[in-house]
């Protein structure tokens, strides 16, 4: 038998919440074009992620994976730092 292989996404974020026991709110920022003026503008999503050492602060750039659902709304997990916060 064959495995299937599924390819998991990844995005990239600023943790911009730590309040909650192993969970992280990271906003997603992108570029979005406007339909009828043709303009770029800039659209923020926040999703909820898993963190199961606390170790991720406030202003770190983070890289998230899709998983499977760990609650409600957590449906990601942190992976690794790609910038630690300058504070």
């Amino acid at each position: 038998m064959r495995e299937k292989v599924i390819k998991k996404r990844k995005l990239e974020g600023v943790v911009v919440g730590d309040k909650m026991a192993k969970t992280r709110v990271v906003a997603i920022e992108r570029l979005k074009k406007h339909p009828k003026y043709s303009r770029y503008y800039r659209v923020t999503k926040r999703f909820k992620a898993h963190d199961e050492n606390n170790e991720f602060k406030i202003g770190d750039v983070v890289i998230l994976e899709e998983t499977r659902p760990i609650s409600r709304e957590k449906r990601w997990k942190i992976i690794g730092r790609i910038e630690k916060s300058k504070q």
